[in-house]
Formats: C-alpha cells, structure tokens, sequence
C-alpha cells in the first residue's frame, strides 16, 4: 500500500545467524542449472570480420561444425585456424560441442539452428571488426540475461582490419552502450580507447577464483603484444571484478582481464587478442604464438575462463566438482521465520504489501520512522561450486518528492561473525517501483568451502515510509 506504511511495533533483532541449511534441505531445494546440457555448447563467432586483414581467429575452416575437418583432433595443426590450439584442447576434454557461426551470418536468439544463441551455453566474440546490428545486439544481451556466457575479446585502439571505421573496441563498447536490452552499462565496465604496445600482465592474488585456479592449471600472468584494458564501474555492476592487472596499476583501473554477471549469465573480457592466437592459420596471416607465451599462462586463462562461462563442473574454483543445487531454506517464506533470522515482524502474512507468490514474504521497513530491520540466512557453499543469489525485490515508498536516498535497504554477505565481507547492492527510496523485479548477483567461487550468510539489512529514517519487499530467493550452486 503505497504511502500508508505499517502499524509501530518494537524492532527487538534476533541473533544475526544460527541456522544452517541441513543437507536434507538442500536435497529437497536441489534444482538442474539454466544451461545443464552435456556436452557444453561453445559458439565462436567469424560472422564479424575476425579472419578480416592479418587476423584468423577462427578454430577451424570447417564451418559451422570444426569436426568436418577432423573428427578426432589430437594436435592443434588437426584443424586450422588461429585460434585451433583453443578449440582442439576444448574438444580433447570431450566436455564441449563446438559450433562457428559462419563469416555472412547474423546472430540470433530464439530459434532452431545449432548456431542460435538460445541453443548455447557459451558465445566467443574473438576480436569482431563489423559492428552488431540491433537485432544482434538484442540477441546476444538477451542470451546473457537469460544465462549464457558471454566472452568478449579485444585489441587495441586502431586495429580496424577491414578498413569500416570500427575496430574491436568500438565494437563491444556500442554492444553494451547501444542495445534495447539494457545501455546503462550493464556488465559495469567500459573498454579503454588505447593501444598498449607491451606488457604482462599479473593475476590478483585469488586463490579460490575459478578462472585463476581451474582445472587446466593456474594463471600468473599473460600477455599484451598491443592491446587495452577496461576501467570497471562497481557502482554500475558490483559483481565486476578485475583479475588481471596492468603492471603499476590496481583497483577500477588498467584491467586487462575483467569477469561480470548480468541477469542470470556471465561475462568474461580480454583486451588483447595475442594470447589466444596459437601461431598457426590460414596462409597469408601475421600470426603471434602467444597461446604458448613462455612468460604467461594465456591457455589455463583461455580453457578456464571458457569453464566459468558454461558453468562446467570442472570449473570449480577449489578443483572439485559440484552438485547443482539451492542451497536457500524456506526461499518464500511460506513456513513463517523458518530458517530465517529476522528482526520481529518482518516475515509475515500481513495484507498491507502482497507477496510476490503465495502468501508470506519478508517485508522490511515501512513505519515511517526510524528504525532497522534484519533479514538473514547462513548457509555453507560447497568446495567447487560457483553461487549466484537471486531475489525479487519491490519498492515503495512515501518519499515521493526527494532526490535523496533517506531510506535504504542493503543487501550483503557476512562471514560467521556478521563482519561484512560484500554489499552486493544498496536500493533505497529512489527505487520504487511497481511489481516486483528479480535481482541477481554472481558470486563465482569467491566463497566455496565456507559457510557464510545472506543478509539483509533496511534502514528507514524518521518520517515517510519506505517498504522493502521481499520473495522468492535462492541461492544457487553449479
């Protein structure tokens, strides 16, 4: 009920944890990823000028389908192309099906063909010199809002190789800055008009990144042989993450190797092609052997990254495997504060907000004075496994005429002793909106092997309700 907020009651809090998911409950809650299909399905994409000039980042000249040149490759040189050493040792795992979209061919999304992007789990856009058109780019940011992955290569400033007037930066920068999907920067970082001559750059010191530490090896470092970087944007996207740094820089800038979520999928940038490129191709190419750079690890990079975004099993960030499952007790609140901690009230029946389905939902706030509402759950994310917490959330508020956030409500993980460890998002009187929007966050494996908890936490000022309306959460592992 917009404006009217609840009856006072006292806001005593609860211990801020004490309940763990028991296994019994995750059996129960256990449910089959978005994009569970075995063998994975990787497209790269040539329909994009990517053998244009000196370049032929391709897997294989048999297209759609590499295995038309070799059904069972054992050596790179089995099939041709640039990047053939990536695409055969993807094959050899017997983990991935593998497709190329055609040079003349379109993307598209919600169609038949093996090359659709709804039928694959993984998109490669290696260095594209043509720029996407709108019905592309609604199909690829809609392949990734609904759970795809998206790896997105680039090069340098200038490296224009078909002579269009756009080269690979301008190219994925209009894919996320102009697209019907969503332009508001969406994956929260921007790729850098540079051209950086030489560098290797370093791995941030993660050890249970699953990118950094997968199952083809480690990464140290890897290789700029003219390349860029991106400046992340967490207020934008707090699920951006920097992995490989430039040498001398650090934080939000120089970012060489970036990792972010969007909706319910994935999104991995590279800004250099070099270190894909195996040497090896069609004739008449300048070719680079960077895959097997002595002083980078550019292949464990490439095959890792490639786990990550189609959700492999043996992309675990500790190196096991992991059984898909929500790990969330009571998502929707229908058992009352069952498996919850919450301050008191909060979880309720009340028909002064509607839940978003059944009958209960956790509203926090809402008395138009101040105070602080608790919701919290502990729950602990298996060794292996890469999490992504997920909630609807709605807004309203009786500050109508502000453009100050009085009011807010943070969403955060905590460790066992309620020390914050990452706010995932901060929403507040200015996000009111009508109906209920999902909110997602990839978590990756920064937390695998630990038990932690999801909370919550609303903070209303003295006058002018803001309701925080929460239901249907989960916390799901791959």
């Amino acid at each position: 009920m917009l404006g009217l907020g609840r009856s006072p009651r006292i806001t005593t809090a609860l211990a801020v944890f004490g309940l763990l998911v028991t296994s019994a409950a995750v059996q129960a809650a256990a449910v089959a990823p978005a994009h569970a299909a075995t063998p994975h399905r990787v497209l790269f994409d040539n329909g994009h000028a990517e053998t244009a000039g000196n370049a032929d980042w391709i897997i294989s000249t048999s297209q759609p389908d590499p295995l038309g040149q070799d059904s069972t490759p054992s050596a790179e040189t089995d099939w041709t192309g640039a990047l053939s050493s990536w695409g055969v040792a993807l094959q050899k795992t017997g983990d991935y099906s593998l497709k190329t979209l055609p040079s003349g061919s379109s993307l598209t999304y919600g169609g038949t063909a093996a090359t659709d992007l709804s039928n694959v789990d993984e998109l490669v856009l290696p260095e594209p010199n043509t720029l996407f058109t709108t019905a592309e780019k609604t199909a690829i940011m809609t392949f990734v809002k609904n759970g795809g992955g998206l790896f997105m290569i680039s090069d340098h400033t200038g490296a224009d190789r078909n002579n269009d007037g756009y080269d690979a930066v301008e190219v994925l920068n209009d894919l996320m800055s102009n697209n019907s999907v969503d332009s508001t920067d969406p994956f929260g970082f921007a790729i850098d008009s540079l051209s950086i001559g030489s560098d290797y750059p370093a791995a941030v010191g993660d050890s249970t990144n699953a990118i950094l530490h997968g199952a083809h090896g480690t990464v140290t470092k890897s290789l700029i042989a003219s390349g860029t970087t991106v400046t992340l944007k967490p207020a934008d996207n707090a699920a951006v993450k920097g992995l490989l740094y430039r040498t001398g820089y650090s934080g939000s800038t120089g970012v060489f190797f970036a990792t972010s979520t969007f909706g319910s999928g994935k999104v991995a940038f590279w800004g250099d092609s070099s270190p894909i490129d195996d040497g090896t191709g069609q004739s008449g190419n300048t070719l680079y052997d960077g895959w097997n750079d002595t002083g980078a690890t550019n292949a464990a990079l490439a095959l890792n990254a490639t786990d990550w975004l189609a959700g492999t099993s043996s992309g675990g960030g500790g190196g096991g495997s992991c059984t898909a499952a929500q790990l969330l007790a009571n998502q929707g609140f229908e058992s009352g504060a069952t498996s919850w901690t919450a301050t008191s009230g909060v979880i309720t029946d009340s028909s002064g907000e509607a839940a978003r389905t059944g009958t209960y939902k956790a509203w926090l706030n809402g008395y138009g004075s101040a105070n602080t509402d608790t919701l919290s759950q502990s729950v602990t994310i298996p060794t292996g496994c890469s999490a992504t917490l997920s909630f609807h959330l709605h807004v309203d508020t009786a500050e109508t005429t502000t453009t100050t956030a009085y009011d807010t409500l943070k969403a955060q993980i905590v460790n066992g002793s309620g020390t914050v460890l990452a706010t995932l998002a901060t929403y507040s009187n200015l996000s009111a909106a009508s109906g209920f929007t999902q909110r997602t966050f990839n978590l990756g494996t920064t937390y695998a092997g630990q038990t932690v908890g999801v909370r919550f936490t609303g903070t209303e000022g003295s006058t002018l309700q803001t309701s925080f309306v929460l239901d249907d959460t989960a916390l799901d592992v791959s």
